[in-house]
């Protein structure tokens, strides 16, 4: 029977149906989400003897304070719900990739005259094509690099509009045709985006192909100078396609997928094949899968990782087995458009692949172990000479670093972030638009920011909300005014929080009370770390300020054209950037941004001039 009396009537009201069904805690936070063609066997299966259960699983049981589920029509529905309720609240007790959120894609913008080819973080209905997911912006750095050797498209990231007054540098060494400039041909240009795209999809022998019979066009045609930048660009993608490694006899295309895990958490190899061809392989982390059976841990990653993939292989072979092999594959199908199988080899050639596909994520899984021991011992030590040099109680564990950015007064911000056992944590900064001080006065901004977040953090306490979490180590951007201003707020609010400022020039540091400032060495791991937090602190309050000055620019220039609302002044200024970028775009460019149209981008134009 039931080891949750509360919960007893509820769990027979549970209906014998498909859906998925959410586990939160006291705080209303959700611990955990999954699916099942029964809602009432499965959710009662936690709750009853917990004999067989993992120790995993048994710690969420004794966490959940609540539970809800969700009705679905069929066992599809249930895993598209789920997988999109897991990426969006990232549930502790689920296998999850980690930091999915944030996976870099490459971007071919077809939406627009003249295609760009970048780096984005978000894939959207704008009619662009986009490729990946990469595991992380390195990997895009490099096939963009490879991209711009190999392809003349105009590799610069703003807005193509062909009125530059002079193409660039590229233009003139023969890799750009100078589409920026307005010399390029139109037909020519989009030949080359097309090559790109065929590039990424993976199929180099058709782009070699289409490149051998223009180099003869052009020379039968005597024009020599297109025909020897034809053949040097030939000769470049042969070298490419050459290192790729022929791993399959078929000339097929499938994705290889095997895992290795250790302390929770599983490296995912992808090794991606495309016409018989190895053309590349990402790896990827899962947290939470301690004590998962395999089976769960494959098929996890397989719905999570093809929910954002770009591009779906007919053939995707497995390491393992997975459990609802039926529904992930209708799912795959109709991402994909067309059957996609999902296969085990057993024997041959492709089991011999995937054993070099498991061996790769063995080894990455190791490498990165080494490389996470090595930071972790690293950062212990900076904490630990922090102490000492600082003569704190014990180590600064939670290191909080704000700043102030501002021009003459004009859009001020500040900003928080914060660093726990010497690691960034990019989800707990926060940022702040300066209210109560009017001109050019530093130190009151300071004092302002400093006073709203431990205001908060009075109001939050013994809430356990973010704002109650104290710093061990407040780091002020600047010199002995900024920390005296900092350090009177924080005896007004009785807190007594170890304090110090870090200077650019001399890198001195500032502790009250101290006459003098103290100077660790140059290679000293503990000023490194406290560069490292000063310098985000200083990233991130200049970004958010130079966002209010561009919005707050863009608005007061344009906030008077008819038609020109706040969803398309928000739409303009994310395509464009700036009033010089929409001055230069056509007619056509200005109504193709999501939310305008021909009669707005009209008025627009002409009110630009």
């Amino acid at each position: 029977m039931s080891t949750r009396p509360e919960f007893e009537e509820r769990l027979k009201a549970l209906p014998d149906h498909p859906g998925v069904y959410i586990y939160k805690d006291q705080k209303g936070d959700i611990l955990y989400v999954g699916k099942s063609v029964s809602l009432r066997q499965r959710v009662r299966s936690y709750f009853q003897s917990s004999e067989g259960l993992s120790q995993k699983t048994r710690e969420l049981v004794t966490c959940i304070a609540d539970f809800e589920v969700i009705l679905t029509d069929n066992e599809l529905e249930a895993l598209v719900l789920e997988n999109s309720l897991i990426k969006e609240h990232r549930p502790r007790y689920n296998i999850r990739l980690r930091d999915d959120k944030t996976y870099p894609f490459i971007k071919v913008t077809l939406n627009e005259q003249w295609p760009r080819v970048l780096k984005t973080r978000r894939v959207e209905d704008d009619g662009a094509r986009y490729f990946g997911p990469f595991s992380d912006a390195g990997a895009v750095k490099r096939t963009l690099r490879l991209l711009d050797r190999l392809f003349p498209y105009c590799s610069r990231g703003r807005v193509v509009n062909g009125k530059q007054e002079r193409p660039c540098l590229n233009y003139y060494i023969g890799r750009c045709l100078g589409a920026c400039a307005g010399r390029a041909d139109p037909d020519e240009y989009m030949e080359s985006i097309q090559q790109v795209i065929l590039f990424l999809e993976g199929k180099g022998d058709h782009v070699t192909q289409r490149l051998r019979e223009q180099m003869n066009q052009a020379a039968e045609a005597l024009e020599f100078e297109r025909a020897a930048r034809l053949r040097d660009q030939l000769h470049d993608i042969q070298q490419v396609l050459e290192r790729q490694k022929v791993v399959l006899a078929q000339e097929s295309d499938e994705d290889v997928i095997a895992f290795a895990r250790d302390d929770g958490n599983a490296c995912v190899q992808v090794f991606f094949i495309r016409r018989g061809r190895l053309i590349g392989s990402e790896h990827f982390l899962m947290q939470g899968a301690e004590e998962e059976k395999e089976t769960r841990v494959m098929a996890s990653f397989l719905t999570q990782f093809y929910e954002n993939a770009t591009l779906v292989p007919g053939t995707i072979l497995l390491q393992h087995e997975i459990e609802e092999w039926g529904v992930i594959e209708e799912w795959l199908r109709r991402k994909r458009g067309s059957r996609v199988t999902l296969r085990v080899p057993r024997r041959g050639q492709k089991r011999q692949l995937m054993e070099m596909v498991a061996r790769n994520a063995v080894q990455t899984l190791e490498q990165l172990r080494l490389k996470w021991l090595s930071d972790q011992q690293r950062q212990a030590g900076a904490l630990a000479e922090l102490r000492d040099a600082l003569d704190l109680t014990g180590l600064p564990r939670r290191i909080e670093g704000y700043d102030i950015s501002t021009l003459q007064g004009t859009a001020p911000v500040g900003s928080m972030v914060v660093f726990e056992d010497g690691v960034p944590q990019s989800g707990k900064y926060r940022r702040f638009r300066i209210q109560s001080v009017t001109g050019q006065d530093d130190y009151a901004m300071l004092a302002e920011v400093l006073g709203r977040r431990f205001r908060r953090a009075a109001e939050e306490e013994g809430v356990g909300g973010e704002w109650g979490s104290l710093p061990d180590l407040v780091l002020i951007d600047g010199g002995k005014g900024q920390v005296g201003a900092a350090r009177k707020v924080l005896q007004e609010a009785g807190l007594e929080i170890p304090m110090i400022g870090l200077a650019k020039r001399e890198e001195e540091i500032f502790i009250p009370g101290r006459p003098h400032p103290l100077c660790l060495p140059r290679d000293s791991i503990g000023l490194h770390l406290l560069q490292q937090v000063r310098d985000e602190a200083h990233r991130f309050a200049i970004s958010y300020h130079r966002q209010r000055r561009r919005k707050k620019g863009l608005r007061s220039q344009i906030e008077d054209v008819p038609g020109i609302g706040p969803r398309r002044r928000k739409s303009l200024l994310k395509h464009f950037g700036s009033i010089a970028a929409m001055r230069q775009a056509s007619v056509e460019e200005l109504a193709a941004v999501p939310g305008m149209n021909k009669r707005v981008a009209e008025q627009l134009k002409d009110w630009l001039g």
